[in-house]
């Protein structure tokens, strides 16, 4: 069973960084679609950036702030994360889509920006 574990969350003023990880247990294979999604309390998840058959993708709110990148080597995903936001406080969460629909979820990283 693949598990994918996150990492790199914590506490930061406003103006600062995180890097976030994504590190899966074992090699994927048909790997269509990887994705960092957000969740605050009483909201739903929503995207926050993804990398797509080479193209990436991100929400509107992160961009020039936010970048999704991936290391095959080490099965691995981050989302470096600059200029944080109060608003960006949330749980974290990577997930990985296949080419046969099934997905796998991260167990979430806490993020919290204050101001």
């Amino acid at each position: 069973q693949v598990q994918l574990v996150e990492s790199g969350g914590g506490l930061v003023q406003a103006g600062g960084s995180l890097r976030l990880s994504c590190a899966a247990s074992q090699n994927i294979f048909g790997i269509t679609t990887i994705g960092w999604y957000r969740q605050a309390p009483g909201t739903q998840r929503d995207l926050v950036a993804a990398i797509s058959s080479g193209t990436t993708i991100y929400a509107d709110s992160v961009k020039g702030r936010f970048t999704i990148s991936r290391d095959n080597a080490k099965n691995t995903v981050y989302l470096q994360m600059n200029s944080l936001k109060p608003e960006d406080t949330a749980v974290y969460y990577c997930k990985i889509s296949l080419i046969t629909q099934y997905e796998y979820w991260g167990q979430g990283t806490q993020v919290t920006v204050s101001s």
